[in-house]
């Protein structure tokens, strides 16, 4: 046992941080420690960036988030990836940047075909990437969305059942016989 600790420090002392980010499709909690049972101590938004320290322990990790707050988050939640939401501003600016060569290249007429014909496609193929990942972001948006209903539902659902089993608790009270009083007309 005591072999396993030093190998799981020797473990978390050699992890190095690294630049990570928050899937796309959640919003999840900042917990004080690895697990649920912890305390929550924020949130963090789809797409945030966050510096991964290294220690993990069964299924989260520990981070350090935009705002310098350290805590501990499902793994799972965890990308290395560049998230959509700075994706689609970077590929805006590309089709923005590649609109306006295109334009410079039809206003000039001294310009090669070639030119233009390059230039078109460049921005052909960065409408399709922008189409890409808005459409990425929409499933997304989507299913947070479905999960968002789902929590309500359950939630309608449970208080439903809680409802009607206190329902059906007084209706038992009110049928229950009662204690019959001793008649005073009587004497013994």
């Amino acid at each position: 046992m005591l072999l396993l600790g030093a190998l799981a420090f020797a473990s978390v002392a050699s992890a190095e941080e690294q630049a990570g980010y928050i899937s796309d499709d959640i919003y999840i909690y900042i917990h004080g420690g690895p697990g649920n049972q912890f305390r929550i101590l924020g949130s963090i938004e789809a797409g945030q960036p966050v510096t991964v320290t290294g220690e993990t322990e069964s299924d989260y990790s520990k981070i350090v988030d935009h705002k310098g707050r350290e805590g501990w988050v499902k793994t799972e939640f965890l990308t290395t990836q560049q998230t959509l939401r700075f994706q689609v501003p970077e590929l805006q600016n590309q089709l923005t940047e590649a609109q306006q060569q295109l334009q410079t290249a039809i206003s000039d007429k001294a310009n090669e075909p070639e030119q233009l014909s390059q230039l078109t496609a460049e921005l052909a193929q960065v409408k399709q990437a922008l189409a890409e990942v808005t459409h990425a972001r929409d499933q997304a948006q989507q299913q947070l969305t479905a999960i968002h209903d789902d929590a309500q539902y359950k939630m309608w659902r449970e208080g439903g059942i809680i409802a009607a089993i206190g329902a059906l608790i007084a209706v038992i009270l009110v049928y229950l016989p009662r204690p019959r009083s001793k008649k005073r007309d009587r004497w013994f």
